[in-house]
């Protein structure tokens, strides 16, 4: 078997490349949980700015 092809990537191109891949990867996933979470306004993330 041969060598990888990243060997020959510098540490910030392979970086970049898994950067890339988990972008991916996450939008994929928010796509499959469909807008449903962000129409009923509970994200799963807490703003405190906004229990004013």
């Amino acid at each position: 078997m041969s060598e990888a092809p990243d060997k020959n990537m510098s540490r910030e191109e392979r970086l970049a490349a898994k950067l890339r891949e988990n972008l991916r990867r996450r939008k994929a996933q928010a796509r499959e949980m469909g807008s449903g979470a962000t129409e009923s306004g509970d994200s799963g993330v807490s703003n405190p700015e906004s229990t004013s």
